[in-house]
């Protein structure tokens, strides 16, 4: 009975005790530290997408299109085929002509032998001396008839070789303006192509804007048709403005990507100010929170959140000019889309 009774009171003490609530393990997290730079501070700026360097491909003889090897938006390398104009009647020249320097070399042979022979003559004095001069005078006008007729076989060998149609380099076919079928005559435009290593970004300044913009410097580039962020290089500034925006035309030089179109849009991140010392941070560090921009950093074992005001993009970093995000501070780069204010964390490594 008393043993019944023990049974009874554990039974009821375990079922009346309350349930502990287990706590979260702590986030685990990477971090990386501040570093601090003096660089400029930069702001965005919109331009379109162009190509340096574009040429349109005429022919510099006129003729029949045979053929066209490109389409638009066909990557071409230098000297490589375009299109092909008809030389049926072309090649028939140059057969004919190659016939007619055969028959005027055996004129020469024969006049050349005839006058060895009158050259005889005269000496004896068989021939008149004008007889010997009309035998020299055949053999001097065909050995002229051949150099003629050479240099007209050179020049349909020019004409068939200039029916093929080249890329003056390397290039993207933008338009092409002919097609198989079509008359054309010398000087017409045919294809037109953009050099793929000339490609830029034309951005319209202030003239206020430009104190800070110098050729050669590097900037940041967001692409927008890809969202792809790269650097490019200041090429140009334009030594004209518009007369009446007095806006100034900057040429941002970057290399050519897959999927990019003439007049497609870019953003440029360009200085506009003195350099002066920045706090140096990842991308991946930073959190939106209602609209602003945050870091967290780990303070005491747990999650401190910080306001970050950014004043230069730079690539996969960016520049802020807050004063207490000091050289070293750590910052969370992994594992900070999970974190609150105050949550535990543990840091797994550093980057």
């Amino acid at each position: 009975m008393h043993k019944i009774q023990v049974s009874v009171l554990l039974l009821s003490l375990i079922i009346g005790l309350p349930v502990l609530a287990q706590e979260p393990p702590p986030a685990r997290v990477m971090t990386s530290k501040i570093t601090r730079q003096t660089i400029h501070e930069n702001q965005s700026f919109i331009g379109l997408i162009s190509y340096d360097r574009v040429s349109k491909v005429s022919s510099e003889i006129a003729g029949l299109v045979k053929e066209v090897m490109v389409r638009e938006g066909d990557q071409i390398k230098a000297g490589a085929p375009l299109m092909n104009l008809d030389t049926e009647l072309l090649e028939t020249q140059i057969n004919v002509q190659m016939t007619r320097i055969a028959q005027i070399t055996l004129e020469i042979g024969h006049a050349e032998k005839n006058y060895s022979r009158l050259q005889a003559l005269f000496a004896q004095e068989g021939i008149s001396e004008k007889d010997l001069d009309d035998a020299r005078y055949a053999v001097e006008n065909a050995r002229l008839g051949k150099q003629q007729a050479e240099q007209e076989l050179k020049q349909l060998q020019i004409r068939l070789r200039k029916s093929v149609i080249l890329a003056p380099f390397t290039g993207i076919v933008l338009a092409k303006q002919v097609d198989t079928g079509v008359w054309i005559q010398q000087g017409k435009d045919l294809i037109t192509l953009a050099a793929i290593d000339d490609l830029k970004i034309r951005v319209p300044l202030a003239e206020t804007q430009l104190k800070f913009i110098k050729t050669g410097i590097k900037v940041p580039v967001l692409l927008t048709a890809s969202g792809k962020e790269m650097n490019g290089t200041i090429s140009k500034i334009a030594p004209v403005a518009d007369a009446q925006t007095k806006n100034v035309f900057v040429d941002v030089k970057i290399v050519s990507q897959p999927g990019l179109a003439e007049n497609m849009s870019a953003t440029v991140f360009f200085p506009v100010s003195a350099p002066r010392e920045l706090a140096i941070i990842p991308r991946d560090a930073l959190i939106k929170f209602q609209g602003k921009d945050f870091v967290y950093t780990v303070k005491e074992d747990k999650a401190s959140i910080l306001p970050v005001h950014i004043v230069s993009y730079l690539g996969d970093t960016i520049g802020a000019d807050d004063a207490h995000l000091t050289e070293g501070l750590p910052i969370v780069v992994e594992g900070n889309e999970r974190l609150q204010p105050d949550k535990p964390v543990t840091i797994a490594g550093e980057k």
